[in-house]
């Protein structure tokens, strides 16, 4: 029986044994591309019958040379890095886990959030540097009372919710594609984009990197934020103009900011975001515990088997493809 080919684009797993596991019944060959370039991916993924993704940019052209192809296994939540259409349009399922690192993320949320109000960091650096100067760090609010904004109402925002109201905290979120079941269900106001900036003293940023969300936090929105609030991105680094954050906080528009991710990864070693006391930044680690990697590759390998098999996957982005 011959073996079924399976690319890998890219990875960052330190091994590909859960994977394997799942995977073994159906005699797979895993082959890995050199490199995430689209000539690279083609070399392995040209007569694949499945390619596993992570962050290599899959487009219609990477897409139009998929012969053979009938599933791609996104690890992760987006698929921003895929075109969709595409891969509808030549009857690929494209797959994903939804439900994957929503503890992570939204315990890292809620931890840079609390860091950042009760400005922990910049205490630690004084009192690293020899100052016990209560004074220097004041003001500090009380957390029971504040208004987060969650600039959208899916998965890791539900969960980032019960955490914030277990410190007191009001919920308010825009998200014009959630249901009024979920924010009842929530305990959550429902609110405009605008309306969410003018309220907020805190905003995590849950939404997913479209046209539309690109530099939604710019200059404009940021001038409607209270000059206190404080801003948290463990979404996707391109919804915060950095060039526009910076100003805002130099010029005291907002209060500071926490990011886990940025629109360019890792930054410029010159980055006006370094050394600010009102800035926490995290080398995009929201999405990581050891359990969450586990959980990652079974559910996307699960889903690959599945197609491969003949049967629905789980997780389906674009169902109307197992039409074809």
């Amino acid at each position: 029986m011959s073996k079924i080919s399976v690319a890998i684009s890219d990875t960052v797993f330190p091994d590909w044994k859960p994977a394997e596991k799942v995977l073994e019944d159906l005699n797979v060959e895993l082959i890995r591309a050199e490199t995430p370039e689209a000539k690279d991916v083609l070399k392995v993924g040209a007569s694949a019958e499945a390619l596993f993704v992570t962050y290599a940019k899959i487009t219609s052209d990477v897409i139009d040379g998929l012969n053979n192809c009938k599933v791609i296994g996104r690890f992760g939540v987006g698929t921003d890095n895929i075109d969709i259409e595409a891969a509808t349009a030549a009857g690929i399922v494209v797959t994903y886990a939804p439900l994957y690192c929503l503890d992570e993320v939204s315990d890292h949320a809620i931890t840079t959030l609390l860091s950042l109000a009760r400005k922990i960091p910049y205490s630690n650096n004084l009192v690293q540097k020899g100052r016990w100067e209560m004074p220097a760090v004041v003001p500090i609010r009380r957390l029971k009372g504040r208004t987060l904004g969650l600039v959208g109402l899916g998965n890791i925002a539900q969960a980032v919710v019960g955490k914030a109201q277990a410190f007191g905290i009001k919920t308010i979120s825009s998200d014009p594609y959630a249901s009024d079941e979920v924010f009842s269900k929530m305990n959550t106001q429902k609110v405009s984009f605008e309306e969410l900036l003018y309220q907020s003293d805190y905003i995590s940023v849950h939404a997913p990197l479209t046209d539309e969300t690109k530099n939604m936090f710019s200059t404009e929105a940021f001038d409607k934020m209270k000059n206190d609030a404080l801003l948290v991105n463990t979404s996707r680094g391109p919804l915060v103009d950095i060039d526009a954050l910076v100003i805002a906080l130099e010029e005291g528009q907002i209060g500071g900011a926490a990011l886990d991710v940025l629109p360019q990864e890792p930054p410029e070693s010159n980055s006006p975001l370094f050394g600010r006391d009102d800035v926490i930044l995290t080398p995009h680690t929201g999405f990581y515990s050891e359990d969450a990697l586990l959980d990652l590759q079974t559910t996307v390998a699960s889903d690959v088997a599945s197609v491969l098999r003949g049967e629905n996957p789980k997780f389906p982005v674009n169902p109307e493809a197992l039409e074809k």
